[in-house]
């Protein structure tokens, strides 16, 4: 009778707290931009007008698109001139014609400049013919903020666990479909990315947020990240700056990139 009455305590227990952290994240969600509609009338001719942007140009297997005029070009098909070493000094990956390309064993790479919340768009293609299996497959990984991974991994009729196969927030999520295209193929992610907000104290005041589409196919749809990538665990947050490089993996696989741009996103009308 005891076990159960402490089971049955146990269970209450873990239901109050999972509803909690529920609460939690969706206040903090609901609030990243608290009120805004409420502040003008409707219709209101008065409320500031949107920027005026030109737009992307899509891109195909044999030529990369265009990016919107607003976009940070981090790789112009020319060099890696914003990029270095996570060890310190350039970058010593391989650029192709159009491309880059990881040279194994030589570290990740980060950007020079810093960004938080932001739209990211990457195209990448493992290598054709395909080696290995599992994880020894065309395996990379765009890790936002430096601590948040989106895998790479030539998952195209290949297994592996479902947390770790290509448009995986490492560890975390799989993603919602496979739509892998075949090794060689280029292959796109757009990125919607929210980093964690800390107060002062380093408390945590909102979950970073991740939506993916791999291929144009949403994979996943403003997912609550638990804390930053790890391999066979799941830290905590850390206090960190609302800012920090995008990192590119060097698994030891000469994964190709290309036509790679991100969009600085602000709250709406703040």
């Amino acid at each position: 009778m005891r076990k159960n009455v402490l089971t049955t305590a146990c269970l209450v227990a873990t239901a109050v707290t999972v509803t909690y952290i529920l609460m939690n994240v969706l206040s903090c969600h609901h609030q990243a931009s608290p009120g805004v509609a409420e502040q003008w009338k409707p219709h209101d001719r008065n409320r500031p007008q949107p920027p005026v942007i030109t737009p992307g140009e899509a891109s195909t297997q044999e030529q990369p698109g265009k990016p919107p005029s607003d976009a940070v070009i981090l790789f112009d098909g020319k060099d890696l001139a914003g990029w270095e070493s996570v060890e310190g000094g350039p970058a010593q990956w391989k650029v192709g014609e159009g491309y880059f390309e990881v040279v194994p064993r030589t570290g990740d790479i980060k950007t020079k400049q810093a960004f938080g919340d932001c739209q990211l768009h990457v195209e990448w293609a493992t290598p054709d013919p395909p080696h290995g299996e599992d994880q020894d497959r065309g395996n990379s990984g765009v890790f936002l903020m430096s601590n948040y991974e989106l895998q790479v991994l030539d998952s195209y009729q290949s297994q592996t666990y479902p947390d770790g196969q290509a448009a995986a927030i490492y560890g975390q999520y799989p993603p919602l479909v496979n739509v892998c295209r075949p090794p060689g193929q280029w292959q796109t992610y757009d990125i919607i990315f929210h980093g964690p907000q800390f107060d002062k104290a380093g408390k945590l005041l909102r979950p970073a947020f991740g939506t993916v589409l791999h291929n144009g196919v949403l994979v996943q749809d403003h997912a609550a990240l638990t804390g930053p990538t790890a391999h066979g665990e799941r830290p905590p947050y850390q206090p960190q700056a609302a800012k920090l490089p995008l990192q590119l993996q060097d698994h030891g696989h000469p994964v190709r990139f290309r036509n790679m741009w991100i969009r600085e996103l602000a709250d709406a009308e703040k």
